[in-house]
């Protein structure tokens, strides 16, 4: 009975665990897709709108659900810091402008969550995963864009807890790097 549990547990995790679908991520010095999204608001954000800018744009999964809340807040809790580097911080997730303007206003997150509702930029960053064989989410993937709009840093497969920390780590490093050039 035991052995049986263990390997019903085990298939679980990898049903949950998800599986990348197709498109491969964009590599470290080469120009970020762009994209056209609409805020938790209704107002429109290109990434090209931040040319000049560091951006930290980060994937997650769901909003309201516990990772992505933590991952949010640690974001939100840390704001000033990326504004002190010059970084904007833009969220992604498949769900729609309504869901997110609730998430946004539940835990007053000062910063754009952008609804991906047809994929397509999730698929283009290569972070789409269908989850569970049937349901396509985003993976919980970061990219440090730099102010040319090139991927200057990729963390996949993040753990919430504590990332935005590393991510403010890395940005200090890549802002102080490219100020002496």
């Amino acid at each position: 009975m035991t052995r049986i549990l263990h390997g019903a547990a085990a298939a679980l995790s990898l049903l949950i665990a998800g599986s990348a679908l197709a498109a491969e991520s964009p590599a470290v010095g080469l120009p970020a897709p762009d994209f056209r999204l609409q805020d938790q608001t209704g107002k429109w954000h290109e990434l090209a709108g931040y040319r000049g800018k560091w951006v930290v744009l980060y994937f997650y999964p769901k909003d309201n659900t516990p990772g992505c809340t933590t991952q949010a807040c640690e974001f939100r809790d840390n704001i000033f810091a990326y504004r002190e580097l010059g970084a904007a911080i833009l969220g992604v997730s498949v769900d729609d402008v309504d869901s997110h303007k609730a998430f946004s206003d539940e835990y007053n997150l000062p910063f754009p969550i952008l609804a991906d509702a047809e994929k397509k930029t999730t698929a283009a960053y290569g972070t789409l995963t269908k989850y569970v064989g049937v349901v396509e989410l985003a993976r919980r993937d970061t990219f440090i864009i730099d102010p040319q709009g090139k991927v200057a840093k990729h963390y996949v497969k993040v753990d919430p807890k504590g990332h935005s920390e590393a991510v403010i780590a890395d940005l200090r490093q890549l802002v102080a790097a490219a100020n002496k050039t």
